[in-house]
């Protein structure tokens, strides 16, 4: 059976099971598959694998639906409910048996379970082979059912993996899976095949956890005579102390990073680069990544999640991302942390301020903090550090310079001319007076530049706020 011809229109899937959040792991097997799609011209499809009707709920499809959305991974057509193409997955395994690459297999779970206990007694394989695999169909009882695959007992599978070369398994390793329960439900294995066959997928990228089920499935496409997808099995993601990434470890699901403020683009760039590489570039935008990602590129080892990079990545983004896109992406973070939204008025000041304030910060909420002297009113609320700088002699060279501030023409040159002269008058340096001037704006100590920030706030505001500290 060949391989996926490479010439063809490229279709990839993203296949979730909506049992719970979408993990990061999640989110970065739907990057790698949506840009191999879009690199080439192709086709991004989404399925939701949601056949597992005990554990799945609409409410983890809606956040899987809206975590890709607030990621920016885009998909084609439809969303597929694998759980509504049951019929089709029932009329393949059928269609199995006809062909005798499958067969009816009676035996009971009491069975099956007895025949591993004496197998694990005996120290033989507990690997169950049915004895209804080759059984003359006159002897058939009137009895519930499964359908399992005749997979080969000899020989070796050879997944031919983009990513992990060739993975040879011995036949005699693997079972006659079911394929339909008793019941007519289909199995997820066979499910999974049926879909990606019949939505055209020719590459299947997915976690290298499901390596050994490749061989597995590989049978049911020589079985229906079907062309195999590429495989492309891309390693786990790993904490930072080289273990499967867990909760231990700090956010695992998507929608955390969007509500602790990471802007998407940046988790997209991040991501990309967690287990795959083009050369030495760390920075870079979807335009580049896209023509950039082959399925070459991708590590064999597993990545690590490292926060600083990711911080490092993000504030990159955040510095050159234009500031209406900005906005709209700090209105998303404070929604998505059930954060209060910001008025009409503080989004007007805001946008005035990003150009200042968005060189530096790393992420949305660093940003706002930076921001913070655009977004308040008066009387500004001072922190203990701040309240320090404000001492007498402090209150009372504010009061000799506000009068001087009066009927500055307000550009930063003259502010700073003004500032500066009266802090030599003073005897202080610049520090020294732009201290207490930072603190009666601000209410903090660590802020953007004092000059900046009066140009922001304007004339008014600004005498304002000098003034109820001097009062």
């Amino acid at each position: 059976m060949s391989q996926a011809p490479q010439k063809q229109k490229i279709v990839t899937r993203f296949a979730p099971s909506p049992t719970g959040y979408l993990h990061i792991g999640g989110a970065r097997t739907a990057l790698f598959n949506w840009l191999f799609a879009r690199g080439h011209g192709g086709t991004f499809l989404l399925r939701i694998e949601d056949t597992d009707r005990a554990r799945s709920t609409p409410e983890a499809t809606a956040a899987i639906l809206k975590g890709l959305d607030w990621l920016g991974l885009d998909h084609d057509g439809e969303v597929v409910s694998q759980f509504e193409r049951a019929p089709r997955h029932a009329e393949v395994a059928r269609e199995m048996l006809a062909r005798g690459a499958a067969y009816k297999c009676f035996s009971t779970q009491e069975e099956i379970a007895a025949f591993r206990e004496a197998a694990k007694a005996a120290g033989t394989s507990q690997l169950f082979r049915s004895p209804w695999r080759d059984a003359d169909p006159a002897t058939f009882p009137d009895a519930p059912y499964v359908i399992r695959l005749k997979a080969p007992r000899e020989g070796v599978t050879v997944i031919r993996d983009a990513v992990q070369g060739d993975v040879t398994i011995r036949n005699d390793q693997l079972d006659d899976m079911i394929c339909l329960r008793s019941d007519g439900t289909p199995t997820y294995m066979h499910a999974v095949v049926v879909d990606d066959h019949d939505m055209g997928v020719t590459h299947v990228i997915r976690g290298d956890d499901h390596l050994v089920n490749a061989a597995r499935q590989m049978q049911i496409y020589h079985a229906m005579d079907w062309d195999v997808p590429v495989f492309a099995h891309i390693p786990l993601i790993h904490g930072p102390d080289g273990k499967k990434l867990s909760k231990r470890h700090g956010a695992v699901g998507l929608e955390e990073y969007q509500a602790m403020g990471y802007p998407a683009p940046g988790m997209r760039n991040y991501l990309a680069r967690l287990g795959w590489s083009h050369g030495d570039d760390e920075f870079f935008t979807d335009e580049q990544a896209k023509s950039w990602f082959e399925l070459e590129g991708i590590n064999r080892a597993p990545a690590r999640l490292d926060f600083k990079k990711l911080e490092n990545i993000c504030g990159q983004h955040i510095a050159v991302t234009p500031d209406d896109v900005l906005l709209a992406q700090i209105s998303g973070y404070l929604a998505a942390a059930e954060l209060p939204a910001l008025s009409a008025a503080q989004e007007t000041a805001l946008l005035a301020a990003l150009p200042v304030v968005k060189q530096g910060a790393k992420t949305l909420p660093q940003l706002l903090e930076k921001a913070r002297f655009t977004l308040i009113s008066r009387p500004v609320e001072m922190d203990e550090k701040a309240a320090k700088q404000l001492d007498p002699v402090s209150r009372g060279i504010l009061k000799q310079l506000t009068p001087q501030l009066q009927n500055a023409s307000w550009t930063r040159e003259e502010l700073e001319a003004i500032i500066t002269q009266e802090a030599q008058a003073q005897g202080l340096g610049l520090g020294k007076l732009a201290a207490p001037m930072r603190a009666a704006l601000t209410g903090r100590t660590v802020t953007p530049g004092i000059f900046e920030m009066m140009v922001l706030l304007g004339r008014e505001e600004t005498l304002a706020r000098l003034n109820d500290q001097v009062a």
